[in-house]
C-alpha cells in the first residue's frame, strides 16, 4: 500500500492516507517510486494539449482554482519528492469505451492486486445491463470506480474529514485509519465507489493511482484493460477514437448530482429498454432524445408481502437512535415550554417532585439513542471524530444539536434540583441541612430555566439536520419532504405520548385536574400523526409517478412489503381516528385514558414499522448492473440462466 500525506490547510489538504509502491534512489540521488522497466507504452499518460475549462465549466488548472502551489509534494510514502508529471496540477479522469469492453474483470483484478485489497473489498467493479431477446440480444458491459467528482459528495458528507479534493490530479483520496466506519459516504456516493469493510470497520476506495501518475504512468486498472475500454488523461483531453466522451450511459446517475470526471462512448444502438439483472425492479427506457431513464420493472407482480424478518437491517441501531431521541425532545420540549406558557397544569407539574423524573427520562432516552448510533459504527470508540467535518458534513452537525441537547438538559436538571421537593428531602435526610443554605433556589431555578430554553433550540438544530442526512440525491426514496415530517411528527406525537404518560400520572396521584394537560398532550399527538400522515400520502403519489429509483423502493414497499407497509399505514390512520373522537369528546374519565394510551401503542407501532421500512427499502441511483460477487441479488439470476457455472462471474456454485 502506498500511502499520501500532504500538509494542508484547507479544502483540498488534509493529511491523508491510500494505498502501495516502493522507494528507489535515482541518478541524481533524489527519492522516487519503483517504476516497472517493462511497461508498454500505452501504460504511459500522453502528451497533449490541455484545455482550459471542463464540460461543466470547472477549471481544468487546480493550482489557480486551489491557489496552492503547483510544486507541492503529495509524501508518498512520506516521500517529499515532487513527481514528474508536467500535468500534474490538472484535472484527471476515466474515458471508457462501452463498446469495447469484454466483461474480463482485468481491471477489477489490476486494481485489487495493485492496492492489496481482500477477497471482499473492490475499488473497481464490473457489471453489465442488458436488453432485447434472442437473436437480438444486446449486452452493455460497464466498468466503474471512484470518478474523483469536482463536487465530491463524499467529501462534504463525511463527519470526521477523512476526505481530501487534491489539487493533484484533482484525486479525492480517503484516509481509512480517520474513518470510523459510519457508512455515509457510502449512501451519498452515486457510484457505490466508497467501500465500507465490515472486518476492519471503516471505509476506503480507489485513489487515483496517484503513486504511477507521478511518474507518468496511468492507474493499473487503465493499463491491465485487454479490450481498450478504459483510458485515462487529462479531463476533457479526449484520446484517439474516444470522440463521443459522453457525460452519461444507460443508467449512470445524473452528472449534475457530483459532476464526476469520466467521460464515456457508446455508439453501438441499444434496445429500447435494458434491464438490471439483480433483484432490483429498475430498468431503464429510452426517451424520445436517446437518454435512458429509469422506470419501474413490474418483475415482482402485485401480490403482497408481510417480510416481517426482514424489516431488520444494519441500520437497526439507527432505528432506535432516530426515534428515541425525536421522542425526548417532544417530551421534555412539551412539558418544558407548557409551564413557561403558565399552563396552570404544567405549571403545577413543573414544580412536582415529578419533574426531574421526568427530564432524567428524557435525558436517558436521548443518551440511550446516542449510544444505539454508536454501535452502527465500524468502530464506536472512535465516535468522537465525528464532529470533525462540522463545517459541511449534516451528520457532524446533527451529533452537535444531539449533543448540545443533552449536554443542557443535563445541566437543566442538576440545577432543577435544588427547587425539588424530594430531592430537598433526601439532602436534608442524609447531609443534615437544608439544601438552602448551599445553594441560592433563585439563582438555581434561573439557570435551570435558561439551559431549557437553550436546549429547544439544540435539540430542534440536530433534528433538522438528522433530516438533512437523508436528503440525498443518490437515494431519491430519501430525497422528499416527507422524512422532515416524520422526524418532527414523530417528535411531537411520541413525545407526547410518553411525557403524557409521566404528567397525567403525576397530576392523577395528587388528585389534581388533569384535564388541560389531556387536551394539550392530545392535541400535540393528533398534530404529529397528521403530519407524518400528510407527508406520507405526499411521498407516496411523487414515488409513484417518479422517474427514478425511489420508484422502485415503493413498488418494493407496495408489494415484497405490500402487508406490512398496510398495517404500518392502518396503525397510524387509526391513531388518529381514535385520538381525533377523543380529543374532540374531551372526556377525562378511565376509558377516554385507555383510549389515549391505546392511541400511543398504535402510534409507536407504526412509527417503528415504518422506520424500519424507511432503511431497508431505499435503492440507490448506483450504476446498474451485476457486479457479480458484490450484488446478492445477481446471484439467483446468475444460477436460473446458467452464468453460475462460469467461474468469471464469481458466483459460489451450490453443494452439498
Amino acid at each position: 500500500m502506498f500511502t499520501v500525506r500532504p500538509k494542508l490547510e484547507n479544502t483540498f489538504e488534509n493529511e491523508l492516507s491510500s494505498g502501495a509502491g516502493t522507494q528507489v534512489a535515482q541518478a541524481d540521488g533524489s527519492s522516487l517510486w519503483e517504476v516497472r522497466t517493462e511497461e508498454q507504452a500505452y501504460a504511459y499518460l500522453p502528451k497533449t494539449e490541455v484545455k482550459e475549462e471542463n464540460r461543466y465549466g470547472q477549471k481544468i488548472d487546480l493550482v489557480e482554482l486551489s491557489g496552492l502551489p503547483a510544486d507541492r509534494p503529495m509524501y508518498i510514502n512520506d516521500n517529499p519528492e515532487v513527481g514528474l508529471n508536467p500535468n500534474r496540477n490538472k484535472q484527471h479522469g476515466f474515458f471508457f469505451t462501452a463498446d469495447n469492453c469484454i466483461g474480463c474483470h482485468a481491471c477489477e483484478a489490476a486494481c485489487s492486486e495493485k492496492n492489496e485489497n481482500p477477497a471482499h473489498l473492490a475499488f473497481r467493479s464490473v457489471g453489465y445491463v442488458e436488453g432485447g431477446s434472442f437473436p437480438d440480444y444486446q449486452r452493455m458491459n460497464i466498468s466503474m470506480a471512484c470518478n474523483h467528482c469536482d463536487d465530491p459528495v463524499c467529501l462534504k458528507g463525511c463527519p470526521t474529514a477523512a476526505y481530501t479534493k487534491h489539487a493533484e490530479y484533482g484525486a479525492v483520496l480517503q484516509d481509512p485509519d480517520t474513518c470510523f466506519g459510519c457508512g455515509y459516504c457510502t449512501w451519498v456516493c452515486p457510484y457505490n465507489a466508497p467501500q465500507l469493510d465490515p472486518i476492519e470497520g471503516q471505509v476506503s476506495k480507489c485513489n487515483m493511482c496517484v503513486d504511477r501518475l507521478e511518474v507518468n504512468l496511468k492507474p493499473a486498472c487503465v493499463s491491465a484493460c485487454v479490450g481498450n475500454a478504459l483510458d485515462f488523461g487529462v479531463i476533457e483531453d479526449i484520446p484517439e477514437n474516444r470522440e463521443q466522451a459522453k457525460t452519461s450511459i444507460p443508467g449512470f446517475p445524473d452528472p449534475e448530482i457530483t459532476h464526476p470526471n469520466i467521460r464515456f462512448q457508446q455508439t453501438k444502438t441499444l434496445p429500447e429498454e435494458m434491464k438490471r439483472t439483480d433483484s432490483m425492479p429498475v430498468k431503464y427506457h429510452k426517451d424520445e432524445h436517446g437518454n435512458y431513464k429509469p422506470t419501474v420493472d413490474h418483475k415482482m407482480g402485485k401480490e403482497r408481502y408481510w417480510n416481517l424478518e426482514r424489516l431488520s437491517s444494519r441500520e437497526n441501531p439507527l432505528v432506535l437512535f432516530t426515534l428515541s431521541a425525536q421522542a425526548a425532545m417532544g417530551a421534555f420540549g412539551i412539558a418544558f415550554i407548557g409551564a413557561q406558557l403558565g399552563l396552570s397544569n404544567f405549571v403545577k407539574f413543573s414544580q412536582s417532585a415529578a419533574y426531574a423524573p421526568l427530564a432524567l427520562f428524557s435525558l436517558l432516552l436521548i443518551g440511550f439513542g446516542l449510544f444505539m448510533s454508536t454501535l452502527h459504527l465500524g468502530k464506536p470508540i472512535r465516535f468522537y471524530r465525528g464532529f470533525n467535518n462540522w463545517r459541511h458534513s449534516p451528520v457532524a452537525r446533527e451529533g452537535l444539536g444531539v449533543a448540545g441537547f443533552m449536554a443542557l438538559l443535563g445541566f437543566h436538571i442538576v440545577f432543577s434540583l435544588p427547587d425539588n421537593i424530594l430531592f430537598q428531602s433526601l439532602y436534608e435526610g442524609l447531609i443534615g441541612t437544608s439544601v438552602t443554605e448551599l445553594v441560592n433556589t433563585q439563582w438555581s431555578h434561573s439557570l435551570a430555566t435558561a439551559c431549557g430554553f437553550l436546549a429547544i433550540p439544540c435539540g430542534l438544530i440536530g433534528l433538522y439536520y438528522m433530516n438533512r442526512c437523508y436528503r440525498i440525491k443518490a437515494r431519491p426514496f430519501w430525497n422528499h419532504w416527507q422524512v422532515a415530517t416524520s422526524f418532527f411528527g414523530n417528535m411531537l406525537s411520541l413525545g407526547a405520548f410518553m411525557g403524557g404518560a409521566i404528567v397525567l400520572a403525576t397530576l392523577a396521584f395528587t388528585g389534581a385536574d388533569y384535564s388541560q394537560a389531556l387536551q394539550c398532550f392530545g392535541a400535540v399527538f393528533l398534530l404529529g400523526a397528521i403530519a407524518e400522515a400528510t407527508g406520507l400520502s405526499f411521498h407516496a403519489k411523487a414515488m409513484q409517478t417518479g422517474e427514478h429509483e425511489g420508484a422502485a423502493s415503493h413498488y418494493i414497499q407496495t408489494t415484497t412489503f405490500g402487508r406490512t407497509y398496510w398495517l404500518r399505514n392502518g396503525f397510524l390512520a387509526a391513531a388518529i381516528v381514535l385520538s381525533s373522537a377523543l380529543l374532540i369528546s374531551s372526556e377525562t374519565n378511565n376509558y377516554a385514558l385507555g383510549g389515549w394510551v391505546l392511541s400511543g401503542l398504535l402510534l409507536l407501532a407504526s412509527s417503528t414499522i415504518g422506520r424500519a421500512l424507511f432503511y431497508v427499502l431505499v435503492v440507490p441511483t448506483t450504476m446498474p448492473g451485476a457486479f457479480f460477487w458484490k450484488n446478492k441479488g445477481f446471484e439467483q439470476h446468475a444460477r436460473d440462466i446458467g452464468l453460475a457455472n462460469m467461474p468469471q462471474v464469481g458466483v459460489i456454485p451450490d453443494s452439498h
